[in-house]
């Protein structure tokens, strides 16, 4: 009689897998949700005088308090979720998110303004290509892109600088030159970050407060890498009305 141990190795493979899975299937839907919840107020807001008056001052042209507020509110829900994750419960996390997703959306209304919508329509339609491709590209590969991913952090950093310097110069070629760099770091980044929640998924137990929370980041996350590769492109391809 053969005394054999059980495998477990394939057993524990196909758990990470499952895992894995459904994390990050919780975390695309919050991806979703958030471009829902924005791409939902960007169009009402826009499409609905009552409501542009309330960012653009009807007499003066000027913009309101609302319209400063929901332009630099995102930012600051960013930070308070990113540093609070530990400290903030799960449903907190989850108002903090949408109240987010919102603010962004109403921001976003200025840039339906100013781009015709078959323009916008087309952007949007070709980031979400792009967006696909390298989010498969990510979760299949076999190749580690924590170096990668660094590289692209770096030139992030790089292009939030000369983005603050051409605020100032108001060059022409040098927004294009940053837009275009910005397109390559967020391509790059989207695969990274699918690559890196894929990880953090085989590693979690589903279904805890903890992985639902991160699970939320990593949807917040990805949003991020979408709506500014969105953006950068609008800036080199779209059409201003």
């Amino acid at each position: 009689m053969e005394n054999q141990l059980p495998d477990y190795t394939n057993v524990i493979q196909i758990d990470e897998v499952d895992s894995s899975r459904k994390f990050l299937a919780n975390v695309f839907l919050w991806m979703f949700v958030a471009l829902g919840i924005s791409s939902a107020l960007a169009y009402t807001f826009a499409n609905d005088q009552a409501l542009k008056d309330l960012l653009i001052n009807p007499a003066t042209g000027q913009t309101t308090g609302l319209a400063f507020i929901a332009m630099l509110s995102p930012l600051a829900f960013v930070l308070i979720m990113s540093f609070g994750i530990n400290k903030i419960s799960y449903v907190g996390l989850s108002v903090l998110f949408v109240a987010y997703s919102a603010a962004t959306g109403i921001s976003l209304s200025f840039i339906l303004w100013a781009y015709a919508t078959s323009s916008v329509v087309g952007v949007f339609l070709t980031s979400s290509l792009v967006f696909g491709v390298m989010a498969v590209a990510g979760y299949t590969t076999k190749t580690d892109l924590t170096k990668f991913g660094s590289i692209m952090m770096m030139l992030l950093v790089g292009i939030i600088i000369a983005s603050v310097v051409n605020y100032f110069m108001h060059s022409a070629g040098l927004d294009m030159i940053i837009s275009y760099i910005g397109v390559a770091v967020f391509v790059g980044l989207t695969a990274y970050d699918v690559q890196k929640l894929k990880r953090i998924g085989a590693g979690l137990e589903y279904g805890d407060a903890s992985s639902k929370k991160m699970a939320l980041m990593g949807g917040l996350t990805l949003y991020l890498d979408f709506i500014n590769l969105f953006l950068f492109m609008l800036r080199i391809f779209g059409r201003r009305r």
